[in-house]
């Protein structure tokens, strides 16, 4: 027998050895408890002699599962002990830190200068004027929404809660989320998974998504039903109706909740069966082109009473959202706003392909969404939201000065409630009831103490956004632009954005003197009556 075979083997023959001559002596009290160990041990042994999945185990019986033990529990190892302060995976300590600190109205003020290297490339921040402006309430820090078509316009702050669905998230975390949005007077976004009795306790304000699945609206067979719509978007508490195209965790892919996880409650709000899978298609039934797209918005708009309707959705095929402003031109039909999401979201779970390599980030999705509406004298008719990995006021503020009239967060907010990025979500086993329907578990969420928390992350966030505007000499949000955002190119150069990018002209796409080839392309690329591109000859 090989040194190497004993070698292997050795611990579990030692762990047998040892039990079975431990038998005849087992009246002594301070021998049976190692005996049983050793015992329990040669057991695990034998079962991973004989059990066929895990090759590590057969081989090395006893030892082996340390190797799983040890990947079990090696994100939280990583996060805890080996990661930095700037390891963004997907967000770094110091980003949940900031979120942490704010939340509980903490100092998140940092002494003896800054961790960040401002001499690598990509860094990024915003010039300072020699003549600071007077520090703004941020209270009135909001944009009101709603184009010449809304009868019913929404004042919205400028940080809102993105969409997170109930269901997704448990029934403590919407009441804490609504609790807090109630407090701060700003806007809680649904998800796509309908309106809650948690959505509607402490009558926070709600933006309605209507996903593909139209929950809460829907016929038996899953198509969109005007009537039930109707009866909840004129509830006073939603404010403003969110189609959504696709999210940026993974747009273009349709998702399913399995039937052992609809509890009553979910298939209540959803209006779907408990013994069936609860589908979300990846595209819509209710329209199938840019023109029925426009003129299913004018429909919400009028079955709401004339509330803003808009869209959300992260953007892909660029011909196709130029193709929606064609429908815009050609059917007079406009959104009241749109929400760019970008492909760095990510609530929802996702393949890895889709998470890693699908959607466009949401910056160069903002900034051509903002630059289309531009070229075509659209854009002082449509407000412009913009979700994706934002937890601070620079996030916002970066945001704001290339296009964006408003931002969303979601893991931001969750990070208030107590979310610790176990990246669990999925499981149903979320440590903190953030992100379960485990009733034990979500039982640990204090809905008080959680819902003071996002109110006060959203105060301080708008608080340092107000010190950062006065900074650089503004005094709103809106007076934010692309030359106040200044990044980093190489150890010797940096650049304005308005040097950086492209801005169209106002009316630019109208006369066909568009600044920049790929405007222009894409532009004849794109139709009104289909998603599908225009064939054009090549140039």
């Amino acid at each position: 027998m090989s040194l190497s075979l004993l070698s292997r083997y050795a611990f579990f023959a030692g762990c047998v050895i040892f039990t079975l001559a431990s038998l005849p002596f087992l009246h002594h009290d301070w021998l049976w408890p190692i005996a049983l160990l050793t015992g329990l041990l040669s057991l695990l042994g034998v079962f991973d002699l004989l059990q066929s999945r895990h090759a590590v185990r057969r081989n090395y019986p006893i030892l082996g599962n340390i190797r799983y033990l040890v990947e079990g529990i090696r994100p939280e190892i990583r996060q805890y002990l080996l990661e930095s302060d700037s390891d963004a995976l997907p967000f770094s300590r110091a980003q949940r830190s900031l979120v942490y600190s704010r939340a509980k109205n903490e100092s998140a003020d940092k002494p003896f200068g800054t961790l960040i290297d401002v001499y690598q490339t990509g860094f990024e921040f915003i010039g300072h004027s020699m003549r600071p402006a007077p520090l703004s309430d941020p209270s009135g820090f909001r944009v009101t929404v709603g184009g010449p078509q809304c009868t019913q316009p929404y004042s919205a702050s400028v940080f809102n809660i993105s969409a997170m669905s109930f269901g997704s998230l448990s029934a403590n975390a919407i009441r804490a989320l609504n609790q807090g949005a109630k407090l701060g007077n700003f806007a809680h976004d649904t998800g796509e998974g309908s309106i809650s009795p948690y959505h509607r306790e402490h009558g926070g304000d709600l933006t309605w998504e209507l996903g593909s699945g139209y929950f809460g609206c829907r016929t038996s067979d899953g198509r969109f039903d005007p009537e039930r719509f109707a009866v909840q978007a004129q509830d006073p508490q939603v404010r403003m109706i969110e189609i959504k195209m696709s999210q940026g965790a993974k747009p273009g892919h349709g998702g399913i909740l399995p039937k052992h996880k609809v509890t009553r409650e979910i298939a209540e709000t959803r209006g779907i069966l408990m013994d069936q899978d609860c589908v979300s298609p990846s595209r819509h039934s209710a329209f199938s082109t840019p023109i029925e797209l426009m003129q299913f918005v004018q429909r919400l708009r009028e079955l709401s009473g004339g509330k803003p309707v808009g869209f959300k959705f992260c953007l892909g095929h660029p011909w196709e959202f130029m193709g929606i402003a064609k429908a815009m031109l050609e059917t007079g039909i406009l959104p009241d706003f749109i929400v760019v999401d970008g492909k760095e979201g990510g609530t929802g779970a996702a393949p890895v392909e889709f998470t890693d390599h699908i959607g466009v980030p949401l910056r160069e999705g903002l900034l051509f969404v903002h630059n289309t509406l531009v070229g075509l004298n659209l854009r002082d008719k449509i407000k412009l939201g913009a979700s994706g990995k934002i937890v601070s006021a620079f996030d916002i503020a970066s945001v704001l000065a290339i296009g964006a009239d408003w931002a969303n967060a979601a893991r931001g907010f969750m990070f208030a409630i107590g979310c610790i990025q176990s990246q669990s979500c999925h499981t149903n086993k979320c440590p903190t009831g953030v992100a379960t329907q485990d009733a034990l578990r979500q039982r640990a969420l204090v809905v008080p103490d959680k819902a003071q928390r996002v109110y006060n992350f959203h105060r301080n966030t708008l608080k340092a956004l107000a010190e950062m505007l006065a900074a650089a000499g503004l005094d709103h949000p809106s007076q934010l632009q692309p030359k106040h955002l200044v990044r980093r190119m190489s150890a010797t150069e940096v650049k304005l954005f308005s040097q950086l990018h492209v801005f169209l002209k106002p009316g630019e796409l109208l006369t066909g003197e568009v600044n920049g080839q790929f405007y222009s392309r894409m532009w004849q690329m794109a139709r009104a009556d289909s998603f599908e591109a225009q064939e054009i000859a090549a140039a």
